[in-house]
């Protein structure tokens, strides 16, 4: 099994999540069209899923397929069953869970991503929450809104940031090039309507994204070879002037 989790920001391409599936069609939509993860919501929400029907999605889903149960403020102990009764891959907490009780999830699952309206101020804590990723939405998950990236810029490690809210293929790109983020999570804008995804608009989302990711890529390798060529002619300067140096005596 591949671990996509974040390992020092280090990942073999853009994670790209799709949510709110409600169906074994769209799940299987999403992995063929290339998607890392799909999500299932289990809070109320249009799309909120009964675990029992996720269970019989997950089992025919790719093995390597990243499965998400996204939860909000639900008991830690029944967020854990769950996971456990439909067989997650990952847990996303996304309500105003505390701290301890986030602790508590991540201390007994292998991955958590806990989520975070744009500009919170619990933002600065999110390492007391003990989860591996952090995600920053809109100010209303589910709604499609957009938020002012520049809120998301520094709140972590780029190599722990999933990017959502309001992402649609024809924006999210600019996203990717503005936050250089590890992921990037979209629900209402792969849709045709609530809960019903669109063929043509989840293959553009995915390709979108992943041609960013890859841009970036390119730029941090680019930047990478600068700094390690600016290193090596410093050094040799610095040789050459101790030799100079040393000639004068």
């Amino acid at each position: 099994m591949t671990d996509l989790r974040p390992v020092d920001g280090v990942r073999p391409e853009l994670f790209v999540k799709i949510c709110g599936i409600t169906s074994e069609a769209d799940a299987l939509l999403a992995v063929g069209m290339g998607a890392s993860a799909v999500g299932f919501i289990f809070a109320p929400s249009p799309r909120q899923m009964a675990p029992a029907a996720v269970a019989d999605i997950v089992k025919r889903l790719p093995f390597e397929t990243v499965t998400v149960g996204v939860f909000r403020d639900e008991s830690p102990r029944r967020v854990v069953e769950i996971a456990g009764q439909v067989g997650l891959r990952a847990v996303q907490l996304h309500g105003f869970e505390s701290a301890e009780d986030s602790r508590w999830v991540a201390e007994r699952l292998n991955w958590t991503i806990k989520a975070f309206p744009a500009g919170h101020r619990n933002i600065e804590r999110f390492p007391e929450y003990g989860a591996q990723t952090l995600l920053v939405d809109g100010p209303a998950p589910g709604s499609g809104e957009l938020f002012d990236w520049r809120l998301a810029e520094g709140v972590v490690d780029p190599g722990r940031l999933l990017v959502s809210g309001g992402l649609r293929p024809d924006n999210v790109g600019a996203a990717v090039a503005h936050l250089h983020p590890w992921g990037v999570d979209v629900a209402t804008g792969v849709e045709s309507s609530p809960g019903v995804k669109d063929p043509g608009k989840v293959r553009d989302f995915v390709l979108a994204a992943r041609e960013a990711g890859r841009l970036v890529d390119e730029q941090r390798a680019a930047d990478g070879l600068a700094a390690d060529s600016m290193a090596v002619d410093l050094g040799e300067r610095r040789a050459t002037d101790l030799f100079d140096w040393q000639d004068d005596l």
